[in-house]
């Protein structure tokens, strides 16, 4: 008769260790989150999180994306009306940074980035390129519905949405609310709207 299968019980151990760090990361925040208290919530030992995980902040990582990976692949809706989409999208991302919750996680993640390069591009391969690939799809349907010039850089298009939110976020340069959003949207909107006449 076989034996266990090892590869199964390696896959408990670490779902266990992503949900016990997600559990324990919601009840005491990511400052006071610690490998040794993630692995006895677990029932692993830590030495094992350190087999696979190079700290807190990878383990926080790989429960985000396993989080994200339920979810389901990030779709942007496509009602034809660009703003209206882009809107919901830059709501929602204005959304999760306004709750202390995910907002405080977030910042100690990227706090920890600045300090750890292979961290960084983890995060920015693995849990933001998704989301941001997202967008590209939907400025590209727009650019073919012509709602976007050809030739604007779609990268920028992309960081002329972004880029605003993390910076009142990251630097508390003011509130973060749907107002806000829908400004961003309609000057990126106007940015790279097709010339009409009228504009010539």
């Amino acid at each position: 008769m076989p034996g266990p299968d090892p590869s199964r019980r390696n896959e408990r151990s670490r779902r266990a260790v992503l949900t016990a760090a997600l559990d324990l990361l919601a009840e005491t925040g990511y400052s006071d989150l610690t490998i040794e208290a993630i692995a006895a919530r677990a029932g692993v030992g830590k030495q094992t999180i350190y087999r696979w995980w190079r700290g807190k902040g990878a383990v926080i990582l790989d429960a985000l994306v396993d989080a994200a990976a339920v979810a389901g692949d990030v779709v942007l809706p496509d009602t034809g009306d660009l703003g209206a989409d882009l809107r919901t999208v830059i709501r929602g991302t204005v959304a999760e940074f306004a709750d202390p919750r995910l907002s405080a996680t977030t910042r100690a993640l990227t706090i920890e980035t600045l300090a750890d390069d292979e961290l960084a591009e983890q995060v920015r391969d693995r849990l933001l390129r998704p989301q941001l690939d997202a967008v590209r799809l939907r400025l590209r349907a727009g650019r073919r519905a012509g709602q976007v010039r050809d030739d604007v850089d779609l990268d920028q298009v992309i960081e002329l949405l972004f880029g605003p939110i993390y910076h009142r976020w990251l630097l508390r340069t003011g509130p973060l609310t749907d107002a806000y959003a829908d400004g961003v949207v309609k000057l990126t909107l106007a940015a790279i709207a097709p010339v009409t006449a009228s504009r010539q």
